[in-house]
């Protein structure tokens, strides 16, 4: 693994070089200007290479920059439209989309057993339902050891539960809340079976086109995918390349790479009934409550919570190997944010929600 010793970069990328691709509204200069700071702050603090933000109000892209660069060997700069970057877990809520979609269709009952769709996956001590397994309820695994650096490539969704599939629950469904990305591989599996089509196509075909989604697509490492950010991890003495991964094990729960624009394109969609159904979108956004009333503030790939002043948002966060996202919808207020970066870790500190906060100060 090549190692990049970048300090004398660092300094470049924030001392030297104009941010790419900028885009404001003057409404919210003050609030842009506020926010970019807090950014240039943070990814010193964090030694990220390149990021980028977007923030739109009531629809319109009010602030659109990109940050450092996307291959800092090349000094190739980040663009906020067009870079694509790791987006992690917030692919289980660009998956959300297709089981929208497809319970609206009538082919899709969340209410059932995921046996119903994936007739091959081995049943459990107790039933689970599609929705335990699409809200963390269900009680399937998450990542053991050093499984999120898996460079195995895996051709179909189904051989891809190999790596869970006989493994106990780890309690009853709905009695407790345990994070799983497993769960949404299996999810994919699901809506395989209720669509009966390949899922990376169908949500080609039936999310990211109907939306206008261009810069958004599966993260296939053996592919050269135009734009594609470099990724980069830091350690305790220097930032380098991160390892090489292999994500065909989890399209749906955090294999997927997109722009932070696109990011914005989705939160338009998903922010009002149009694309989806009121009813459609509450039965995802809305947190799921366990066996003793607890509710677990996360519906079915979505996390629905407040802010410190009681400002509704919905989204999700994601870590991946080279890349943490943030992805925040303040419903209310209509205002979207996506936050990409290609190096992990990268602590955001509720930066998304601050942001948010700016804007809705900043008319």
């Amino acid at each position: 693994m090549k190692k990049f010793y970048y300090l004398f970069l660092l300094v470049f990328v924030f001392a030297c070089q104009p941010p790419a691709a900028e885009q404001t509204t003057s409404n919210y200069d003050e609030a842009i200007n506020t926010a970019r700071a807090m950014v240039d702050t943070l990814m010193q603090e964090n030694q990220t290479q390149g990021m980028a933000v977007a923030v739109s109000v009531g629809g319109e892209l009010v602030w659109s920059e990109g940050f450092g660069y996307s291959d800092v060997e090349n000094q190739i700069k980040v663009d906020p439209k067009t870079t694509l970057f790791r987006i992690g877990s917030v692919s289980k809520t660009l998956t959300a989309s297709a089981i929208g979609l497809l319970m609206e269709q009538g082919k899709l009952d969340v209410s059932k057993t995921v046996q119903e769709y994936v007739p091959d996956f081995p049943g459990k001590r107790f039933p689970i339902t599609v929705k335990q397994t699409a809200g963390h309820i269900a009680g399937v695994r998450h990542y053991r050891g050093n499984e999120m650096l898996s460079d195995v490539y895996y051709p179909t969704v189904n051989e891809g539960l190999v790596i869970f599939k006989d493994d106990s629950l780890l309690f009853e469904p709905g009695t407790d809340y345990s994070y799983s990305s497993y769960g949404w591989n299996l999810i994919s599996a699901v809506l395989e079976g209720a669509s009966g089509e390949e899922f990376l196509s169908y949500m080609q075909q039936n999310v990211f086109d109907p939306l206008g989604m261009e810069n958004t697509t599966a993260d296939i490492a053996t592919q050269e995918i135009a734009n594609r950010t470099n990724f980069y991890v830091r350690t305790d003495t220097a930032v380098i390349d991160a390892p090489y991964v292999d994500n065909s094990y989890k399209w749906a729960g955090g294999g997927f790479v997109g722009s932070a624009e696109d990011l914005i394109i989705f939160g338009h969609a998903h922010m009002k009934p149009g694309f989806l159904k009121q009813e459609t979108l509450e039965a995802l956004q809305t947190s799921q409550v366990l066996a003793n009333g607890d509710s677990t503030n996360y519906g079915m790939g979505w996390v629905s919570r407040t802010d410190d002043k009681g400002n509704r948002w919905v989204g999700h966060s994601g870590g991946s190997v080279g890349g943490i996202t943030q992805f925040v919808i303040f419903p209310d207020e209509e205002i979207v944010i996506g936050m990409v970066s290609n190096t992990s870790p990268l602590r955001y500190n509720n930066i998304q929600l601050r942001i948010g906060q700016l804007f809705m100060d900043g008319e």
